[in-house]
């Protein structure tokens, strides 16, 4: 959420970057700052009722010490009158207070300055790439095909048991699956993030915080009874950890990590480019998270880019890495680096990472905040990344290194496995 006093500040820069995401919120923006000065208005007249109520109620303690009981009650009078008056006031405020959240909540991030303006992925800017496809002297099957072949993973049983997208993980396909989780964690732990493992559900007020609420609430599943949440991704219960929390000075970088199972309705979904492992509403993850000094969160993004690309080399998959422009930029994040890796069977790119920054957006409904030198507060930025979502690093792997008779697992991969091909 953008910051009411940056809104103040900078209102003509917030619009003209927000045009980046092809949007115009002028009349969004004048609404929220006439509000704004309503709500100003109205404060300082209550806090001025505030502080004469004060000094009557000390006016009205001497009347009576000094015996003059009438003078007394004629300012009790007084102050019945300022009461009601600052309760009506008070509740002027606070719908006011309501009524810019609610419009705050609209608003988008404004993209980086390296964002550029683009209406959809066909604008995606590459910056990097990273080995060559793989050849075969046969036609290579796609993984749907392959995971049926060697008994890896059952989408049937998966739509048996729960319903499509759901899909069984069996044998080596299950025990892929853990070592790929296990790699991950180790690789973000030698980097220097600390594990942790959180609930698969978050209250309302976690969405708020890291802005799935309200902007995505219907790609996630709602337990109505109990009105929580389940997790679309660790970074939502990681970075809540620290809603609400003050740090005590300026000296810090926090880096976290965690494996999780994760949820998305992902509603609308069909057709060949959903086939598979392609998209799923159940899948495995491992997330990166930091929370970092606002000097700190360019490096600290570059540094989250280099980790991700330390593992696609390390697993030794063909990958491209795109900035997103403003227009496929998601809705919390300032800028957005996602990552690809080739499918060889089905030709073409498949997402596995989007590491972001997202500024003070997130830490500005979380409340996350640190003591500066002057020992005042200000925000902390955030910044969250896929290391890596699993299900199309598995089709990738499986394709890409399938012979005639097997899958040739990488070697960095053998003493988490168990084995080193699949046959």
């Amino acid at each position: 959420m953008l910051e009411i006093t940056r809104i103040r500040n900078e209102k003509e820069a917030i619009i003209e970057g927000l045009k980046k995401r092809n949007i115009d919120v002028t009349s969004t923006i004048d609404e929220i700052l006439n509000f704004d000065s309503d709500w100003r208005s109205k404060k300082t007249e209550m806090e001025a009722i505030a502080a004469e109520l004060n000094g009557l109620a000390k006016e009205i303690g001497d009347l009576f010490k000094q015996g003059k009981a009438v003078e007394a009650n004629q300012a009790k009078e007084k102050t019945t009158d300022l009461k009601t008056q600052e309760a009506g006031l008070k509740s002027e405020v606070e719908g006011l207070e309501g009524q810019i959240q609610n419009l705050l909540y609209q608003i988008p991030n404004v993209p980086n300055e390296l964002v550029k303006i683009g209406k959809s992925e066909l604008d995606n800017e590459t910056v990097y790439e990273a080995g060559t496809e793989p050849k075969f002297g046969f036609e290579p099957f796609p993984h749907w095909e392959l995971t049926k072949k060697y008994d890896l993973i059952d989408f049937e049983l998966g739509v048996k048991i729960t319903g499509a997208g759901f899909p069984v993980y069996k044998g080596k396909g299950a025990k892929l699956q853990r070592a790929l989780i296990n790699f991950f964690l180790m690789e973000a732990s030698q980097a220097g993030y600390e594990e942790y493992q959180v609930p698969h559900m978050v209250n309302e007020a976690s969405g708020i915080g890291t802005g799935q609420l309200p902007d995505k609430e219907g790609q996630m599943y709602h337990s109505t009874i109990d009105d929580l949440y389940l997790i679309p991704t660790a970074e939502v219960p990681l970075t809540n950890i620290y809603r609400d929390v003050i740090l005590p000075d300026s000296n810090f970088s926090i880096k976290m990590t965690g494996y999780t199972p994760c949820f998305r309705r992902e509603a609308g979904s069909y057709g060949k480019d959903v086939r598979g492992l392609n998209r799923l509403h159940q899948f495995d993850k491992v997330e990166i998270v930091r929370i970092e000094h606002p000097d700190n969160s360019a490096g600290a993004l570059e540094e989250m880019v280099e980790h991700v690309k330390g593992l696609l080399t390390k697993l030794g998959l063909q990958f491209r890495i795109l900035r997103l422009c403003g227009g496929d930029t998601g809705f919390a994040s300032a800028m957005t680096y996602d990552f690809e890796v080739y499918s060889a069977a089905q030709k073409k790119w498949l997402e596995v990472s989007s590491v972001s920054r997202f500024d003070t957006f997130q830490s500005n409904r979380l409340k996350l905040r640190f003591k500066g030198e002057d020992k005042k507060t200000q925000l902390c930025h955030t910044l969250n990344g896929s290391a890596l979502a699993l299900p199309r690093i598995v089709a990738a792997l499986l394709e890409n290194f399938q012979t005639e008779n097997e899958i040739i697992i990488p070697e960095v991969l053998h003493p988490f496995t168990g084995f080193k091909s699949i046959s």
